[in-house]
């Protein structure tokens, strides 16, 4: 779906539409010298509520959160290169994304080539389109989809679920990508379950998040255990699967409060676009900074017009999920 920032109408700039693209798998390798491609959709995700459980004695925190696939898809092209190389390439078109061996998505290709024994080394593209510091997980799909496109340019010698239990090895929530699209997640988010999709696929969202991110390690530092919400994840779940729509009592995110205690602007703007009647539940995903309205793209005037969120990311988002033994793809376009 497309991206554009307030205020870019004003100055004449048109948002781009984005729309994923389909995994294309060429015939299995062994590899050769000859090069392969493939062009992937590297998707995000959101909170459609997330509980903090518990504090752990390794300082990490026990989650109880359901996690759900968009398609604000980011393209990542995936190229074999020739035999004998010994480092991955990455480029990308975003300043600022690392593109040594820290980028997840380098981490992935390494992860996978421990695991399989494959030999081979990528040049990976990756056109950002996710904004860093999010809570939207861009950088865990990116990991996911260099997982993902691996696997298949080596002839699948790994099952989904192989790749989704390796994943956990490198980060917490990179796990999910590889169900469904919907997924109920505990301990640090790397317990996956998948569930069938608790909303329609197609629901529309709008992602808006201030040129400022949020560290996740203050997030948390700054959390009050003693003012979490006190509903039962399990029932979380059970009300969105069987009301079918989302709604705030049931989209409950405990690093709200920290997130607006470093960040009183966000929790300003999260109650005025809540007011919005276009709106099922709005919500921070993650530990921020992006703010979730559920059932419209809509982008209220004030957001456009307001000079208080001039450079502000407005994106356009709907929950997506994925075929079995294919990857991610956006739902069909509504007549």
């Amino acid at each position: 779906m497309g991206r554009a920032r307030a205020g870019d109408r004003a100055k004449g700039n048109r948002p781009r539409n984005l729309h994923p693209l389909a995994l294309t798998r060429p015939h299995p390798i062994p590899i050769s010298p000859f090069l392969h491609f493939s062009i992937s959709p590297s998707t995000p995700q959101i909170n459609l509520f997330l509980r903090v459980t518990a504090r752990r004695p390794d300082g990490y925190h026990d989650l109880a959160s359901l996690f759900h696939i968009i398609d604000l898809g980011e393209a990542m092209t995936f190229e074999v290169l020739p035999p004998g190389s010994a480092t991955d390439e990455l480029l990308c078109d975003e300043p600022g994304v690392p593109t040594d061996d820290t980028n997840l998505a380098i981490k992935a290709l390494d992860l996978f080539r421990s695991k399989t024994g494959s030999t081979a080394h990528y040049r990976v593209t990756l056109d950002k389109r996710v904004p860093h510091g999010a809570g939207l997980g861009g950088g865990s799909g990116n990991a996911a989809t260099a997982l993902w496109a691996a696997n298949e340019l080596a002839g699948r010698p790994a099952s989904a679920a192989d790749l989704g239990a390796w994943a956990g090895g490198i980060g917490s929530d990179i796990s999910v990508f590889f169900s469904r699209g919907a997924a109920y997640c505990t301990g640090r988010g790397e317990v996956v379950e998948d569930v069938p999709p608790p909303l329609p696929l197609g629901t529309p969202l709008l992602l808006v998040k201030p040129p400022e991110g949020l560290a996740t390690p203050a997030v948390f530092k700054a959390l009050d255990l003693e003012s979490r919400s006190s509903a039962d994840p399990v029932a979380l779940a059970a009300g969105l699967a069987s009301s079918g729509r989302a709604s705030p009592d049931l989209c409950v995110n405990d690093l709200e409060a920290p997130a607006f205690s470093l960040m009183p602007d966000l929790a300003a703007f999260r109650a005025r676009l809540a007011a919005e009647p276009a709106f099922d539940a709005v919500f921070m995903t993650g530990s921020g900074s992006t703010v979730v309205g559920v059932g419209s793209h809509a982008a209220p005037a004030w957001l456009g017009s307001d000079p208080a969120y001039e450079g502000w990311f407005v994106g356009r988002a709907r929950l997506c999920g994925r075929e079995e033994g294919a990857w991610y793809a956006a739902p069909a376009e509504e007549a």
